[in-house]
């Protein structure tokens, strides 16, 4: 299912190739996920922060943003290496998304703070959001010049209510897609 969407993101050019700087580690030979990260916070300066959030001040953090990186694998220093990724082309999706979202704040149903950081996000314009990740663990892209990666957890991850779902009924699509529901 996450791969059917992609395909469909993809189609309707929702899509767009960049490059991207992650933390590789020469040591283990892989590239480091967020988590496989810890560093010195560029924002408070704590020491234990990782490769996308301090714990101290609660930023988030581009993992290459780290000063003093070190894989928490193998203690080794990891090096900054562009890699060739795919992004969701927000910024396309924006004025879109805008509509639907008075039409759904009108609703009633957003929490006041939901509200307020929706509003925070579109003020500041949406930016390109990095779908893919370089890692060996994950649900594969399905596409040439990027089959040895896989989708990043905040866009694989949601879907999989979608496919929980499906694994228990060939109906899956009624009970996701019923907007008297």
């Amino acid at each position: 299912i996450a791969q059917d969407i992609f395909q469909r993101l993809l189609a309707r050019g929702f899509l767009l190739q960049d490059t991207l700087e992650q933390l590789r580690c020469e040591r283990c030979g892989r590239y480091l996920a967020d988590r496989f990260v810890e560093g010195t916070c560029p924002f408070c300066g704590y020491a234990e922060a990782r490769g996308d959030q301090c714990d101290k001040c609660g930023k988030l953090i581009n993992a290459v943003e780290l000063k003093n990186p070190q894989c928490k694998l193998c203690h080794g220093v990891p090096v900054v290496t562009p890699t060739q990724h795919l992004f969701l082309d927000l910024p396309k999706l924006e004025g879109r998304l805008e509509a639907w979202l008075e039409r759904s704040w009108a609703a009633g149903d957003w929490t006041a703070n939901a509200r307020h950081i929706t509003r925070t996000w579109l003020r500041d314009g949406l930016k390109p959001r990095c779908i893919t990740r370089d890692l060996t663990w994950g649900t594969p892209v399905p596409l040439d010049g990027f089959r040895d990666k896989v989708f990043y957890v905040w866009f694989d991850a949601p879907i999989g209510y979608l496919s929980i779902t499906a694994n228990y009924t060939d109906q899956w699509e009624r009970w996701w897609k019923n907007p008297q529901q």
